[in-house]
């Protein structure tokens, strides 16, 4: 039930605001206390428990994602009313969108698009179409394509854009991945219908990266000349907010591994014992078993003995990869050496 938390608290936020310039800032205070809680997180040790059926773990993701939705409703509708005419509605504008910013950009990454890779990953079609969908509230679909098709096929290799290797900093991965994406999604679609580069062709309309971008360009139409700047201006902020976290996701969860043999291993990705990483985002804190077992729903997914760990739960690790990375790359190197990953195999 803690993935409730975020997406509540993001909501009432949007529902009450606008806020004045210094309530907009208080906002935020709660969500740092998430990194605090993560640093002295209890491991969580069990397997996957089983308890509830399955209809009840499928229904949570509904839920979310109608959530999600909502939010970035709430958003449009409280960033239109913004003011800027006089220098105070300025000051209190951007107050609300820097809190748009950590807020909602953190609700859209952590809840958003966690849930959207949970959904992708699903056998049933209309699964996947939502997940497409809460990628595209984000400007992010291409990530659907690039992440199953590729990510999953090259992890732990030189071929994968979103493996971060050893010794490279956060900024340095971001520049990196983000095209290098993009372009691998794009020219897998290219390939899956057989399109030649730069030609017209009718398969383009079953090119799902073209899809996801005329989709995304429709919706920032809409929300420009239907509800103005200040709206466009707070949607594309929380989608590039929520797109630096999961690309830091990307980069702590295979920083510095590099596979070994040509299937994946356990000892290809990063896991976390935090229990409440574990319970806060859906899948994520048994990141090796899902490389291993990419269609299990995110319940049954298990504690890996052979995977490296990171010392603390994602929030934290996000945290020092982004504002700490020297002291990031310091802890992930302790763990290299010890269990002789990476350049000390």
């Amino acid at each position: 039930m803690l993935n409730f938390v975020l997406p509540v608290f993001a909501i009432v936020f949007l529902y009450s605001g606008p806020h004045s310039g210094w309530t907009a800032l208080l906002w935020v205070i709660p969500l740092w206390l998430t990194v605090l809680i993560d640093l002295f997180s209890p491991d969580a040790w069990r397997g996957s428990p089983y308890q509830l059926p399955t209809w009840a773990y499928d229904g949570l993701l509904y839920v979310l994602a109608g959530l999600q939705i909502s939010a970035i409703v709430l958003l449009v509708l409280m960033a239109a009313q913004l003011q800027w005419s006089s220098f105070p509605e300025v000051i209190t504008s951007l107050s609300n969108l820097f809190a748009v910013k950590i807020l909602v950009g953190t609700n859209s990454a952590f809840c958003g698009i966690v849930l959207a890779h949970e959904l992708i990953h699903r056998p049933r079609r209309h699964l996947q179409a939502l997940g497409r969908l809460l990628l595209s509230l984000v400007c992010y679909e291409h990530f659907a394509t690039e992440h199953v098709r590729g990510h999953h096929r090259r992890v732990g290799t030189v071929h994968d854009p979103a493996t971060a290797r050893y010794s490279e900093s956060y900024e340095a991965f971001w520049r990196r991945t983000v095209p290098a994406q993009f372009k691998s999604a794009w020219q897998m679609e290219n390939q899956r219908l057989g399109l030649a580069p730069f030609k017209l062709d009718a398969r383009l309309l079953r090119h799902r990266v073209l899809q996801g971008l005329l989709f995304e360009l429709a919706l920032v139409t809409v929300i420009a000349f239907g509800f103005g700047l200040s709206a466009l201006a707070a949607f594309l902020t929380q989608a590039v907010a929520a797109v630096r976290k999961l690309e830091a996701v990307n980069y702590i969860e295979h920083w510095g591994l590099m596979r070994s043999g040509r299937s994946v291993s356990a000892a290809d990705s990063w896991d976390t014992e935090s229990w409440f990483t574990l319970n806060t985002m859906v899948g994520l804190a048994r990141h090796a078993d899902h490389h291993m077992n990419v269609t299990s729903p995110y319940q049954r997914l298990q504690r890996s003995r052979e995977s490296p760990k990171l010392p603390y739960g994602y929030f934290a690790m996000v945290f020092f990869a982004v504002f700490m990375n020297r002291y990031f790359q310091q802890l992930l190197t302790r763990e290299l050496r010890e269990k002789r990953l990476g350049p000390f195999r």
